[in-house]
This record gives structure tokens, C-alpha cells and sequence, in this order.
């Protein structure tokens, strides 16, 4: 997988968040987007995803073989992990991964069960998501986003009201399950980001 961002710039009525972002993300290295709080790092991963317009510039997505990819379809390619996705929280952890994995599917070779063993939660498996502390439900987030079977995984703050086992937790995910994928990070902690190849400064497309 390889993306390349040319000329990229988004805006919010006539205020520029980034303009002039040249960049090439190629699998399997691993990036950071950091920058402190409003600086536009969570709005570019966000636009990678699809997920948001840009305002001037391109995106190109390109596949095995170099082979293009329509960015309307970029969708089935990555997994974005951020604080302001929400959870279906009447459901329970057997139901909601059962349920994601019928949309976008695992890993070879991963089930339901043991991405519950992974992330410690077997207790918890029958119980409604709508019960869980803030801490499980990063947990569940970064599974959902890790586990998918796509290529690019995109985790906007992924430490995010985690406690050390959940830090440990997040670097063992990295480390087991992306080898082979692409991994962009937005942050402004570098725990979250330490195993990055790369690092870009948002600041510097002001």
C-alpha cells in the first residue's frame, strides 16, 4: 500500500488548518502526525481515512502491483481507532465483534475469542458495552481498529484513558498484529508513537 498526499490543505471557513502537505506514506513503515491540541493532526488522519473533504490538493490511494485505488473506496482498505468514534454500546463484546466482523472481517486466523483473550476482557464478554469503564471501551476501540483485515490502520490517540496494562497492552498490539501493515498514528505523546518509523510535524504546513 502507498499513499501520497500532494499540495494537500484543509480549511474551516477561512481559516487554514494545513496547506502544502507533500507527503508519501508506504507500507509497512509506521508513522506519527503530531502537533499539540487543535493543530490539525486528528483532521488529516481523518481526511486519509475519508472521512473528511480536503479543500485543495490530492490524495492518491495505490494497491498491489501500484495498482490505483478510488479514494470512494478507501474505506475497505483502512481502520481508523479515535476517542470521538462511539461504540454500539447496547450491544455486548461477543455481539459488537461478532457484528464487525460480519462487516469488515479479522486477521486470518483470529476469532471473536480470541481478541477477548488479547485484550483480557473474558469477564466481560456477556455484558453490555454501555457498562464498561472508559478504559475498556479504548480497549474495544483498538481492537476493532488492529484486528480488521485491512492494510492501513489509523489510531487518532490511542492511549487514550488506558492505565499501564492497557499501554502494554496497545504496544504488544503493534507489535504481534501490524508488522506487515501500515500504521499512522495522530498524537502529541510519544508513548503513543515510539515505534514509528517516521514523523510529521503538522506545524510545519501552517
Amino acid at each position: 500500500m502507498r499513499i501520497n498526499l500532494t499540495k494537500l490543505g484543509k480549511r474551516f471557513n477561512r481559516e487554514w488548518v494545513f496547506r502544502n502537505l507533500d507527503y508519501e506514506f508506504v507500507a509497512p513503515k509506521k508513522y506519527a502526525i503530531t502537533g499539540p491540541n487543535g493543530s490539525g493532526k486528528s483532521t488529516l488522519l481523518q481526511i486519509i481515512s475519508g472521512g473528511v473533504i480536503y479543500n485543495e490538493g490530492e490524495i492518491q490511494y495505490f494497491g498491489i502491483n501500484n495498482k490505483n485505488i478510488a479514494s470512494e473506496k478507501i474505506y475497505k482498505y483502512v481502520s481508523l481507532s479515535a476517542p470521538y468514534l462511539e461504540l454500539i454500546e447496547e450491544m455486548t463484546l461477543v455481539e459488537f465483534f461478532s457484528f464487525h466482523q460480519k462487516m469488515k472481517g479479522w486477521l486470518e486466523n483470529i476469532t471473536v475469542q480470541q481478541i477477548i483473550e488479547e485484550l483480557k476482557l473474558e469477564n466481560a464478554a456477556h455484558k453490555q458495552i454501555r457498562y464498561f469503564s472508559s478504559g475498556m471501551k479504548q480497549r474495544v476501540k483498538l481492537a476493532q481498529a488492529v484486528f480488521s483485515k485491512v492494510p492501513i490502520v489509523l489510531l487518532d490517540e490511542p492511549l487514550t484513558n488506558l492505565d499501564e496494562a492497557g499501554v502494554n497492552l496497545y504496544h504488544s498490539l503493534i507489535t504481534n498484529f501490524c508488522v506487515d501493515r501500515m500504521v499512522i498514528v495522530s498524537s502529541n505523546d510519544p508513548k503513543e508513537y515510539s515505534f514509528c518509523n517516521e514523523v510529521i510535524d503538522i506545524k510545519l504546513y501552517k
